[in-house]
């Protein structure tokens, strides 16, 4: 896997580089000091994924992204940062990014995330997807209407790839509680499988992304 690490402060790049290179060998991760140079080297190095910081010296990690995949649209990039605001997590998936998670997180989400968004998936860290839906924006279509909160809030963890034991740890139910859920979800939306869940997401505007869904 080859990453490129794009962040302004030179003691965290070396300090996740080390991490990186440990806990996904064999790879190849490379380094970027500001969002030109991570925009110069996606040109000559074609990366499986960026790890992207929002704020840099120069152009923004979120410029740098559009500029990144105005080039080539295939380029998968994560933004890791300190910020944790909606506005600024919708602008960086708006603007492309496939995945988002903060600088407080475990190395073991990082490591999950950075796996995920490499091979093209999503990934929004698990409390920023629901602040991000926390307001339940009035929705056209009706079955959104009808769901319960607890429904919703499992709506979104499907939607942005979470498993059934993800989804039972973080809200603290049983699997089975959790599976269950999921058969009430596609009852009521009228659909069959997890890709139409997360296509309505999209479509709705519950889950903001900057990429098609295929």
């Amino acid at each position: 896997m080859k990453i490129i690490i794009a962040d302004d402060h030179a003691v965290v790049r070396q300090g996740y580089s080390s991490l990186l290179s440990t806990m996904l060998a064999p790879c190849d991760v490379l380094e970027a000091s500001n969002g030109d140079q991570a925009f110069n080297l996606c040109q000559t190095d074609r990366p499986d994924i960026v790890i992207m910081d929002v704020n840099m010296q120069g152009i923004s990690g979120v410029e740098a992204t559009r500029r990144i995949l105005q080039r080539d649209s295939n380029i998968n990039i994560l933004f890791f940062s300190m910020y944790d605001e909606s506005p600024v997590v919708a602008q960086a998936m708006e603007a492309g990014a496939k995945g988002y998670i903060t600088k407080s997180c475990t190395p073991e989400i990082l490591i999950d995330a950075v796996k995920k968004v490499a091979a093209g998936q999503l990934y929004v860290e698990h409390e920023l997807a629901m602040r991000l839906a926390v307001t339940r924006p009035e929705q056209k279509d009706q079955r959104l209407k009808d769901m319960t909160q607890r429904e919703f809030e499992i709506f979104v963890m499907l939607a942005q790839g979470c498993s059934v034991h993800q989804i039972s740890e973080q809200l603290f139910i049983s699997n089975k509680t959790v599976s269950n859920y999921t058969s009430i979800l596609k009852s009521k939306l009228q659909i069959s499988s997890t890709a139409e869940l997360v296509h309505l997401a999209i479509e709705t505007g519950v889950v903001k992304v900057g990429v098609e869904i295929n």
